[in-house]
């Protein structure tokens, strides 16, 4: 037992001994040349052009100035077209409605859609559906059925609006 305090004394005394020879400063507390680590000079940096975007302004909240304006006869006729789905959240400022699975009217088959209304204009570019079965995206002919249907709609709602 005796040993092994004396071994274990020993060892600590060394490697204290030998991380103070290491030490950067000499006996006068003066310091010798700076190590070559200091001596490397650190690349130009490159400052960023004020109009850049960076990968983490997607991430931040939308800004005021930022909200687009949605048409609200595509909003309007999405709504009232996918009625039978139960809506699970609507931003009216962004312009993106989520539903849940429903069924249609007569239909056994369950969807979820996705819309998105980007522009002002009613136009077909203005609308982005996403639909979706349990099993998976319903086929493309399904989908564009339903984006004709809403614009039909929405063209309907702005024919009647123009009268009054």
């Amino acid at each position: 037992m005796l040993r092994f305090v004396v071994f274990r004394t020993i060892v600590i005394s060394i490697a204290v001994l030998s991380l103070a020879a290491c030490s950067n400063q000499t006996e006068e507390g003066d310091k010798k040349d700076a190590p070559w680590y200091k001596k490397i000079t650190p690349p130009p940096t490159v400052k960023p052009k004020e109009n850049e975007k960076k990968i983490w302004d997607l991430l931040r909240d939308t800004k005021p100035e930022q909200i687009t304006n949605v048409n609200q006869y595509i909003w309007r006729a999405a709504l009232e077209v996918l009625d039978f789905l139960p809506v699970g959240s609507v931003d009216p400022f962004s312009g993106v409605i989520v539903t849940g699975y429903g069924k249609p009217p007569g239909g056994d088959r369950a969807y979820r859609a996705t819309i998105f209304v980007s522009d002002p204009a009613l136009d077909a570019r203005s609308l982005k559906l996403s639909l979706q079965t349990k099993s998976g995206p319903v086929s493309l002919p399904t989908q564009r059925a339903i984006e004709d249907a809403i614009l039909t709609r929405a063209r309907q709602l702005r024919k009647e609006a123009s009268r009054y």
